[in-house]
């Protein structure tokens, strides 16, 4: 749970980051590509991090432009790219503008049960961070470089001049 706004403010803008940097690897063509039936495809994994934001954040009553969580995926990688972009950006806006260390305190009904706004944030990075994990996976199974975003990841490591890790 996050007690001071500026925490969350300095996760979010580097776990953002990082879902950008993963989200820049994905192809048009990988958006679509089913792997297995029982697992999501990658476009449909970035789209629901997408939408996910607005459609988190706005349950605390915050309010800013994102897009709707029943919207369909779009087509591009670059599509997605400037959405999740924008969906980012504006909650952070959002929050700079609306709340401060207190706000963190209050509870709001989220999916039935009263989290603490601190509590939720929490939630959105760990949901994102979950889904992200998620999507390397399948662009794995699709052939996609995974950039590293804890550290190196096994391509990086080779290009590091170091034997990959296993």
């Amino acid at each position: 749970m996050y007690r001071k706004l500026e925490d969350f403010i300095n996760d979010w803008k580097y776990e953002s980051e990082s879902t950008l940097k993963i989200f820049n690897n994905l192809t048009d063509e990988s958006l679509t590509k089913v792997v297995n039936q029982n697992i999501r495809t990658a476009g449909r994994l970035a789209w629901h991090i997408t939408t996910a934001i607005g459609e988190m954040a706005h349950r605390t009553g915050l309010t800013f432009k994102t897009v709707d969580s029943n919207s369909p995926i779009p087509t591009t990688a670059k599509e997605i790219v400037d959405a999740y972009k924008e969906a980012s950006e504006n909650l952070l806006a959002a929050i700079k503008s609306n709340w401060n260390d207190d706000t963190l305190l209050v509870e709001d009904d989220m999916y039935g049960e009263m989290w603490k706004r601190g509590t939720t944030l929490g939630v959105i990075i760990s949901h994102q961070i979950h889904h992200r994990a998620q999507l390397t996976v399948v662009m794995r199974l699709n052939g996609i470089k995974v950039p590293g975003v804890y550290g190196p990841s096994k391509e990086e490591w080779t290009s590091y001049g170091m034997p990959a890790q296993e």
